[in-house]
């Protein structure tokens, strides 16, 4: 039976955010304004829970395009309000926004003259009121039994954080291959920067066959490259077709006079699938799951009649995707 306390938390987390959609705003928009013209960094400033959430918020600014870091406000009480600069856009995240170590760095920042935005659960309070914008999260009572706990509120937090970021994102133009350049390492970068050119089978590894050749000198192509295929090439050395080793048992099994002295051509499978050099290996491997296949020809991606190399699902998988 579901735990009934972990049940209301849930419903309470979900009903904070219903009340956040609710203060989506002209403000809001103001805020993204302010954040896509800035010349200089966003720098996100918080303590405490608040402080956790305000970390990963410019850590997603951050990977989204945006330059940001977060600023712990402890230390930007001594000497680190150095990093803030007059082209700056500054987000100060406390949900009662009367957080002392906040306010007291609110009159330096102003003095610097950076453009400055509050996060807070609370209108009424001095950082809604004193900074250049306020952006509500809805939020009036933490979702924990005692009302104390961060739970709410910092759920909001970070809903409104990633919005934000997101909104940047999208009035910037920020592409696919733009986040691909800000997340090289890992499975990620992998996914996102790896094509087939890299990891591929090319030259004498490519099993290849001309058209006229026969059923024998097949089986020692496939047998010899290791990949359980061969393509078939014409007479100007263009990909016309492909054999699989099951190719071949099908038609010993079909009860084929002769086998081995048929000709290629007679058994093979036209138009074989091709795909250029800078396909991503991600995108290759969905096309053999959606076509059920363990290999594809590459081509060069300005001419698809020059036949580049072959890839298995094995480079793939092997490649750590």
């Amino acid at each position: 039976m579901p735990n009934k306390s972990a049940i209301n938390l849930i419903k309470a987390e979900i009903s904070a955010l219903n009340s956040l959609l609710k203060t989506i705003d002209d403000s809001f928009d103001m805020a993204v304004d302010l954040i896509v013209n800035c010349a200089g960094k966003v720098i996100v400033i918080g303590i405490g829970k608040s402080g956790h959430v305000g970390n990963k918020m410019a850590a997603t600014f951050a990977s989204l395009g945006t330059p940001a870091f977060f600023l712990h406000a402890g230390d930007a009480l001594h000497g680190d309000l150095g990093m803030i600069a007059n082209k700056d856009v500054c987000i100060l995240v406390s949900y009662s926004g009367n957080s002392t170590e906040l306010v007291e760095i609110l009159k330096p920042i102003k003095r610097i003259d950076a453009n400055t935005i509050s996060i807070t659960g609370k209108p009424d309070s001095t950082l809604a009121k004193q900074t250049d914008l306020h952006l509500d999260i809805g939020v009036r009572i933490e979702a924990d039994p005692l009302g104390l706990a961060p739970t709410s509120s910092s759920t909001a937090t970070l809903v409104l954080g990633d919005a934000l970021a997101i909104a940047v994102m999208e009035n910037r133009g920020f592409k696919e291959q733009d986040f691909a350049d800000r997340h090289p390492g890992g499975i990620l970068g992998k996914k996102l920067l790896l094509t087939v050119d890299q990891i591929f089978h090319e030259g004498d590894s490519i099993p290849l066959i001309n058209k006229n050749n026969n059923i024998q000198e097949a089986l020692l192509i496939i047998s010899e490259k290791g990949l359980g295929f061969t393509g078939v090439v014409n007479d100007k050395n263009i990909l016309i077709g492909i054999i699989t080793d099951g190719d071949i048992r099908r038609t010993f099994e079909k009860g084929q006079n002769d086998l081995f002295n048929l000709n290629v051509e007679s058994i093979m499978t036209s138009t074989p699938r091709s795909i250029p050099t800078n396909t991503l290996a991600i995108k290759a491997l969905e096309i053999m799951e959606e076509h059920s296949i363990t290999s594809l020809f590459v081509h060069n991606h300005n001419n698809p009649d020059e036949l580049r190399g072959v890839i298995h699902i094995h480079d793939i998988l092997n490649s750590g995707i």
